[in-house]
């Protein structure tokens, strides 16, 4: 869980915008979020904080660590609170839905082949795409 003081160690003050979209992104780590997703959760709840502001804010959270973005195929952008947990995604074609998921035996061949081609892994990320259960059920 990030908190202020997570905010001053990064070099950020603690504003309402900060804290609100810090909140949202607590409430929401089953979920990756676009910046409007953010901004439509903020006013259901009466927050008086534009999009642009928004972006910023996300934007100075990537540069300092607290939230990793992720440009998928054929979709915005979205974000999600840095864990410091490897995980790789699956993102469904149709609605954009995206999950994520550690397998230990894919992690295993990725550095085999890394390996054999000559190369330290140093980082990697891995997005299969599809069609979600629930956009199959629908015809």
């Amino acid at each position: 869980m990030v908190d202020n003081g997570e905010l001053k160690k990064a070099g950020l003050k603690a504003t309402l915008p900060r804290i609100k979209i810090l909140e949202i992104l607590e409430r929401n780590q089953a979920r990756h979020m676009s910046a409007e997703g953010i901004y439509r959760e903020l006013m259901r709840e009466g927050g008086e904080i534009g999009l642009a502001t928004i972006y910023r804010v996300l934007a100075q959270f990537e540069s300092a660590d607290l939230v990793v973005r992720h440009h998928f195929e054929g979709g915005h952008s979205v974000y999600e609170l840095d864990d410091g947990e490897h995980h790789d995604h699956i993102v469904c074609v149709k609605c954009g839905r995206v999950d994520e998921f550690f397998d230990d035996v894919i992690e295993q061949r990725q550095r085999e082949i890394a390996k054999q081609s000559g190369y330290t892994v140093t980082d990697h990320c891995l997005n299969i795409y599809g069609i979600c259960e629930q956009c199959n059920k629908i015809v």
